[in-house]
């Protein structure tokens, strides 16, 4: 019996042991991953020329951001000037026409018929009017040699001025005839293409009624408003760079033609036009435009490429190497140059300092940093 209580403890001793020897173990291996951690060294970021560049004074092309519609500036409304049945039209819309193209053909029934009509009324009055002109004539010898009166000279005279008048009454409703007659052939009365198309055939038109739209797409013009504190910066002239919406891969020149010499109502603002040359005939009436007026350059400011500038909830910020360590800066920019991709920089980045030239993620501020070249001179103000 001693012998067996001996073998137990013997063997508790031993259960005991491996216990504490596994749990120190266990004890070990978890503390060993902290104990890394906390000797673990965030690694240096280097950065070489092509990813740096530096404040450098260049002149920075000053614009005035505009938008508006665009208009055709030759356009054209042709309207019926007879009350007539439109008997056949010649062109659809879509079509090119020239000026002085027949376009459409209104009925002539009624309108050569009253012009018979005026022909023929201007006719007896013609003879009318003979017949007192000579009747004029005769009395006038009559009175030179005292055959009859003064006032029955007078009298006769009277009534041939009166056959006159009405003559001349006669030829201009002839002549108005006539000219009905003739707009009853419809013709373009400019180069351009056909935008719109009112009548059909069949159709009685009114007077005054519209019948096409005819533009003129070789000339496009866009209809600006401009800040009127803006005005006195802008001259006829000046070019500027458009972007229509629908076509984002394509820029238009453009070109000031004329300044409105008076504020719209309401809004003080300037209306200024600005001519787009359209060969093509891509843009088309009605279209609309953004783009900038470029004012020219001004003196040498300190600038950043617009690639080193990024946004951190709407704040302008940089990215910088100082003393080997990342540096995010607040930037405040002034004017900015879109044709060649820089910026001024009013203040908070220190001259000759390192600057990321583009973004870069997971960039933490402090964390070492090294730049491995300098950018070059030429890069910083390229």
């Amino acid at each position: 019996m001693a012998r067996f209580l001996r073998s137990r403890r013997t063997w508790l001793i031993v259960v005991i042991v491996l216990v504490v020897g596994s749990v120190a173990a266990a004890v070990g291996r978890g503390s060993a991953p902290k104990a890394a951690t906390k000797d673990k060294v965030a690694p240096t970021l280097e950065f070489g020329a092509n990813d740096l560049t530096a404040i450098s004074q260049r002149p920075i092309a000053r614009s005035l951001a505009v938008s508006g519609s665009l208009v055709a500036v030759n356009q054209a409304v042709v309207k019926a000037k007879v009350a007539v049945e439109v008997r056949s039209i010649l062109i659809r819309e879509g079509d090119r026409v020239s000026a002085g193209q027949v376009i459409a053909r209104l009925d002539t029934v009624d309108l050569a018929t009253r012009l018979d009509q005026q022909v023929g009324a201007r006719d007896a009055m013609r003879a009318q009017y003979d017949i007192a002109e000579k009747n004029r004539t005769t009395n006038a010898s009559l009175l030179e040699k005292k055959f009859i009166s003064q006032n029955a000279f007078d009298n006769v005279a009277s009534l041939s001025s009166a056959n006159r008048a009405q003559l001349d009454a006669a030829d201009a409703q002839v002549r108005l005839a006539q000219k009905a007659l003739k707009d009853a052939t419809v013709v373009s009365p400019i180069d351009g293409i056909v935008a719109r198309k009112n009548a059909q055939v069949g159709e009685k038109t009114s007077i005054d009624a519209p019948l096409f739209s005819i533009v003129d797409l070789d000339s496009i013009e866009m209809q600006a408003i401009v800040p009127a504190g803006e005005v006195a910066t802008l001259e006829k002239g000046m070019r500027a760079s458009l972007s229509v919406d629908g076509m984002p891969d394509r820029q238009f020149d453009a070109t000031i033609n004329r300044i409105n010499p008076a504020t719209e109502p309401g809004t003080r603002s300037i209306v200024v036009f600005l001519t787009v040359p359209n060969t093509d005939h891509v843009l088309k009436s009605g279209m609309f435009a953004n783009g900038n007026i470029r004012l020219g350059a001004s003196v040498p400011k300190p600038t950043l490429p617009l690639s080193a500038i990024q946004s951190d909830a709407g704040v302008p910020i940089v990215w910088t190497i100082e003393d080997g360590k990342l540096a995010r800066r607040t930037a405040v920019l002034g004017a900015r140059d879109d044709a060649t991709g820089y910026v001024e920089i009013k203040s908070g980045v220190p001259a000759d300092t390192p600057v990321l030239a583009s973004k870069f993620d997971n960039l933490k501020e402090g964390g070492p940093a090294i730049a491995k070249a300098r950018a070059s001179s030429a890069q910083a103000a390229n």
